[in-house]
C-alpha cells in the first residue's frame, strides 16, 4: 500500500503503516514535492475502495473523481460498520499536521452524520479553529457543526469550546446564534467561559457588545469570580466607546478584588482613563502602581499627547529619557504626534532624528505624525525624505493597498497639498484606482485645494466624489464649505447646505454647522448665517465667535456686540480670540469709544492680557478715525515688541489719510522687521504716487526689483449664471471682453452725469489725467462688475471678491453705479464687505 497525504508528518505516516491501512486524503495539494502525483492518487483511491470493507478502515477524499466520496449512495453501507478507534487518532494527527482547508469542516460534518461517530476532544477545537474563515454559506453545514459540539458530551468540553464557537458564529455575522450558543451552555457562569465570551466580542472589534455581555453575565453583580483576563478585555471596550462610567465601575471592582495590583490590569485602567480624556484619574492610578512597565509609561505619554496636554506628555517623556527607561516606537510616536498637532513641525522632525539614532524603527503611526508635522510648517524637502523612507520600508509593494499603506499614502497627499506641491499630490491621488479611494483620500485632496490651492478645483473634486461610490463625511463637507467661503460661491454653498440637511450632517456634527455660519458670512449673506445659528440645538465657542465675525466684517458692529453679550449670558467666558473679534467689529463700524472701552476692560474685568493682535486692532480703530498720532503713541507704549502687523496697520492708515511723512517713518520700522513683504513697498509707493513724488515711486519700484520682491497683482472674481469668472487689471481674455468694455464705458458716462469724478490719484502712473481715467476703468473689480451685470438676471445681487483692498475710485464708482442698475452690488475685499445699494455703501466710509 502507498500513503498519499499532502504535507503529512512522519509520525502520522509511521502510525498509518503500523495499522496496515491506506489513507488517501485530498486535503493537501498532491502535486507538491513529496506527494504522489495526481494520476497515482486516482489509482490509490481505487485500491482503497477495494480494501476499505475488508480492513474496516475510514478513507477520506475531497477529489471528485475518487471512488469513495462522502455521501455517495454506494458507500452508505459504511455507516453500519464499526470503525477502529485508532483511525480517529490518525485523523486527528492529520488535522493538526496539515493545513486545513474549507473542505475539512464539510467532510467531517458529513462523516459524523453518516457514520454516527463523534470526533475526539482534540478534533473539535481543531475543527472550530477554522472559525469564520471558512465563510460557510450553507445553513445546514453551520447547523451540523454546531450539533457536533452539543452532542451528549461532558460539560468541561462544552465550556472549552464555547469561546471558539461564539467566535465562529460572530465571524460570519451570526451574533444571535453566538449568543444562543453561549446561553445554552449549562456552565456559562464559569470563569473560563466568561473570559472567553468577553474576549471574543472585543476581539471582533465589538466593544459595545462586549460591555453588554459583561452586564448580561452579571459578573460582579452576582458575586461571581472574575479574573484579570476579563478585566483586561472589558476595560479597552470601555475606552473604545468612551464609557468612562462603566470603566470606573470596573476599576472599582478591580480595587475591591485586588486585581488592580496586576500590572496588566493597572495598565488597562490607565489606558481606559487616558482614552476617555480623564488624565487626572489616569495619573492617580499611574502614580499608585507599584510595578510599571513600558506600556504604563506609553499609556500616559500617549494620553497626555492626545488630550492636548502636550507639556505634561513632554515632561513625562523627558523623565523616561533621564531615567533611561527604554523607549519604543509608541513613545516616540506619541511625542512626534504631540508636536505635529501643535504645528511644531521642526520640533517633531528633531524628535524623529533622535528616534532614528536610537535605532528604533518607525511604524505607520510615526510616519503619519511626521508627515503631519512637515505639512504644518511647509517642510516639503523633509516630507519628500519621509516619502522616500516610506517607499523603502513601509510600502510593500510600492503603493500597495493594505490598510497601513493607505494611511501613509493619504498622509503623503495631505503633506504635498499643504506644501502647495499639487503636482505631486495629484500624482499620488491618481495612482489610486477610483474604486480604491476611501473617504480620507478624497478629503485630504479636496481640503488641500480648498485651503492652499485652487478652491474651484476642490469643488470639482467634490462633484467627482459624489458621482462615485465614496460617501463624503463631515470633514469632507467642511472642506467644501471652506472652498465656497474663499470663492464667495453662495450658490454652491447653498447646494452643499441642502446636501447637509438631507444627510443630517448639520445636527450630527457641530463643526459642520459652524462652517455653514462662516460660509454664509463670507459669501455676503450674514442673515442666513444668523438663521443657521438660531437653528442650532447646541452651540460652542466657535459658533458664537463665527457669527460675531460675520457681523463685524459686514460693518454691523452693534449686532456683533449684542451677540457678544448673549454669549456671556449663555455662560461662555470671553478669551483673547473673542476680543479680537469684538475690536474688529468696533473698528469696521466706527465705534471708537466703545472699542477703547473693551480694550481697557480686557485685563481688568476678564483677566485677558492684550497681545500684538489686540494692539493691531486698536491701531486700525484709531487709524480709520484719522487719529494717527494716538495710534503711534499706543504703539510706542506697548509692553511688548510691536509685530509687523501692528506697523503695517498704521502704514495702511497713513496711505488712506495721505500722511506721507509718518508713512516713511513707519515703513522704515516695518522693513527692519519684514523686508520681504510686498505690501509695505506697495503702500509706500502708492503714497508717493498720490503725492506726485514720481521719483520716489521709481526708487521704491527699483528697490523691489533689486530685492526680487514682486507686487501681487489685483484679481477679482464674480459668480453669475455661467459660473465664476476672474479678471486681472486690463484683462481681455474673457470671451465677452468686447461687451464688458462697451458696457463699462457706457456706465462710466452715465454716472459722470450724476456727479462721478474719477479719482486719478489711484492711477499710479505718471501720465495725464485723461489717460489715468482710462487706466482706472480697467481695474479688475470694475471688469467683474460689468461681467456680472451682463450675466445675471435683473434684481439678483452681484457678488464680487477681490484679493486686495478695493481702491477709492472703484468704491466711488460702485456707489454711483448702484443708483442706475437693478442689482445690489456686494463687494468683498481683503478688509471687509461693502454692500452698495441705491447710491450708498454699508461701510459708511470705514474701510
Amino acid at each position: 500500500m502507498t500513503l498519499a497525504i499532502g504535507n503529512c508528518s512522519l509520525r502520522t505516516e509511521r502510525l498509518l503503516w503500523r495499522e496496515g491501512c491506506v489513507l488517501s486524503c485530498g486535503l493537501g495539494d498532491l502535486d507538491k514535492p513529496g506527494c504522489v502525483p495526481p494520476s497515482s492518487s486516482t489509482i490509490l483511491s481505487r485500491l482503497v475502495g477495494q480494501r476499505v470493507v475488508t480492513l474496516d478502515l475510514l478513507v477520506l477524499s475531497s477529489q471528485p473523481n475518487n471512488h469513495l466520496i462522502i455521501g455517495r449512495s454506494n458507500t452508505r453501507h459504511l455507516a453500519t460498520r464499526p470503525v477502529s478507534s485508532i483511525v480517529f487518532h490518525i485523523f486527528n494527527e492529520i488535522e493538526f499536521a496539515m493545513t486545513l482547508g474549507p473542505k475539512t469542516i464539510e467532510i467531517v460534518t458529513r462523516l459524523s452524520i453518516l457514520l454516527n461517530w463523534w470526533t475526539s476532544h482534540s478534533t473539535r477545537p481543531c475543527l472550530l479553529s477554522l472559525r469564520g474563515d471558512l465563510h460557510l454559506s450553507q445553513t445546514n453545514h453551520k447547523a451540523r457543526t454546531h450539533a457536533l459540539v452539543y452532542r451528549e458530551e461532558p460539560v468541561p468540553l462544552k465550556v472549552a469550546l464555547c469561546g471558539n464557537l461564539v467566535y465562529c458564529y460572530a465571524q460570519i455575522n451570526e451574533i444571535t446564534a453566538a449568543r444562543k450558543a453561549f446561553l445554552k451552555t449549562s456552565t456559562r457562569g464559569t470563569k473560563c467561559s466568561q473570559s472567553n465570551i468577553v474576549a471574543q466580542y472585543y476581539g471582533l472589534e465589538r466593544p459595545a457588545r462586549c460591555l453588554m455581555k459583561w452586564a448580561a453575565l452579571g459578573m460582579f453583580v452576582l458575586g461571581q469570580e472574575v479574573d484579570a483576563v476579563s478585566l483586561v478585555n472589558v476595560l479597552p471596550a470601555c475606552a473604545s466607546v468612551g464609557a468612562w462610567k462603566g470603566g470606573k465601575e470596573v476599576h472599582g471592582y478591580a480595587l475591591r478584588s485586588g486585581l488592580v495590583e496586576d500590572v496588566y490590569v493597572g495598565n488597562a485602567v490607565v489606558d481606559m482613563y487616558a482614552k476617555c480624556g480623564m488624565m487626572e484619574e489616569a495619573k492617580k492610578v499611574f502614580d499608585r502602581m507599584e510595578v510599571r512597565d513600558l506600556v504604563s509609561w506609553n499609556a500616559m505619554v500617549t494620553g497626555f499627547s492626545h488630550s492636548g496636554k502636550f507639556d505634561d506628555a513632554l515632561a513625562l517623556f523627558e523623565k523616561m529619557w533621564e531615567n533611561e527607561i527604554e523607549l519604543n516606537v509608541v513613545t516616540w510616536s506619541a511625542v512626534i504626534s504631540g508636536y505635529a498637532q501643535r504645528g511644531l513641525g521642526f520640533e517633531a522632525m528633531g524628535i524623529f532624528r533622535k528616534m532614528m539614532l536610537s535605532r528604533s524603527a518607525p511604524n505607520v503611526v510615526t510616519l503619519v505624525s511626521l508627515l503631519s508635522g512637515c505639512a504644518a510648517v511647509g517642510a516639503l524637502i523633509q516630507g519628500r525624505e519621509t516619502h522616500g523612507y516610506a517607499i523603502k520600508h513601509i510600502f510593500n509593494p510600492p503603493y500597495g493597498d493594505s490598510e497601513e499603506d493607505i494611511k501613509v499614502r493619504n498622509a503623503l497627499i495631505d503633506m504635498y497639498a499643504k506644501c502647495k506641491s499639487f503636482d505631486a499630490a495629484n500624482a499620488l491621488f491618481n495612482l489610486v484606482l477610483p474604486e480604491e479611494r476611501d473617504v480620507v483620500t478624497w478629503t485630504v485632496m479636496i481640503g488641500g485645494y480648498s485651503q492652499h490651492g485652487d478652491a474651484n478645483e476642490s469643488l470639482k473634486l467634490f462633484s467627482r466624489m459624489l458621482r462615485g461610490a465614496c460617501i463624503p463625511n463631515p470633514f469632507t463637507i467642511s472642506c467644501c464649505l471652506v472652498a465656497c467661503a474663499r470663492l464667495s460661491a453662495l450658490r454652491s454653498g447653498k447646494q452643499i447646505h441642502a446636501y447637509v440637511i438631507r444627510n443630517r450632517f448639520e445636527s450630527a456634527m457641530l463643526f459642520v454647522a459652524n462652517c455653514l455660519i462662516d460660509m454664509y458670512s463670507k459669501c455676503g449673506d450674514v442673515d442666513t448665517a444668523r438663521n443657521v445659528f438660531n437653528s442650532m440645538v447646541q452651540k460652542n465657542f466657535i459658533s458664537w465667535t463665527s457669527l460675531m465675525t460675520g457681523y463685524g466684517m459686514h460693518g454691523r458692529g452693534e449686532e456683533a456686540l449684542q451677540v457678544f453679550d448673549r454669549m456671556q449670558e449663555a455662560g461662555f467666558v470671553p478669551d483673547g480670540v473673542t476680543f479680537v473679534v469684538v475690536l474688529y467689529a468696533c473698528s469696521h463700524s466706527g465705534m471708537v469709544d466703545r472699542g477703547i472701552k473693551y480694550f481697557q476692560s480686557m485685563q481688568k474685568e476678564y483677566g485677558v492680557i492684550q497681545g500684538a493682535e489686540h494692539y493691531a486692532c486698536m491701531v486700525d480703530l484709531l487709524g480709520r478715525a484719522g487719529r494717527l498720532n494716538e495710534a503711534l503713541d499706543l504703539i510706542k507704549g506697548m509692553p511688548i515688541e510691536p509685530s509687523p502687523i501692528v506697523w503695517f496697520t498704521l502704514l495702511s492708515a497713513c496711505r488712506t489719510h495721505g500722511n506721507v511723512e509718518l508713512g516713511e517713518y513707519v515703513t522704515g520700522r516695518l522693513l527692519d522687521l519684514e523686508s520681504q513683504n510686498d505690501g509695505s513697498y506697495t503702500l509706500l509707493s502708492n503714497m508717493y504716487a498720490n503725492a506726485g513724488r514720481w521719483k520716489d515711486v521709481a526708487r521704491v519700484r527699483s528697490l523691489m526689483r533689486i530685492t526680487g520682491i514682486k507686487k501681487r497683482p489685483g484679481c477679482s472674481w464674480v459668480q453669475a449664471k455661467k459660473g465664476t469668472a476672474s479678471f486681472f487689471v486690463g484683462d481681455r481674455s474673457n470671451p465677452q471682453s468686447l461687451e464688458i468694455y462697451e458696457l463699462l464705458a457706457n456706465l462710466i458716462q452715465r454716472i459722470k452725469v450724476l456727479g462721478y469724478v474719477p479719482e486719478t490719484s489711484f492711477a499710479l502712473h505718471d501720465v495725464d489725467d485723461e489717460e489715468k481715467g482710462d487706466l482706472l476703468s480697467e481695474h479688475s473689480e470694475k471688469l467683474a462688475l460689468a461681467y456680472g451685470i451682463l450675466n445675471s438676471a435683473p434684481g439678483t445681487p452681484i457678488r464680487i471678491t477681490k484679493n486686495l483692498r478695493v481702491c477709492g475710485d472703484c468704491h466711488s464708482a460702485f456707489t454711483f453705479i448702484s443708483q442706475i442698475v437693478d442689482h445690489e452690488i456686494i463687494l468683498r475685499d481683503s478688509s471687509r464687505f461693502h454692500h452698495f445699494k441705491k447710491g450708498s455703501c454699508s461701510c459708511r466710509g470705514y474701510w
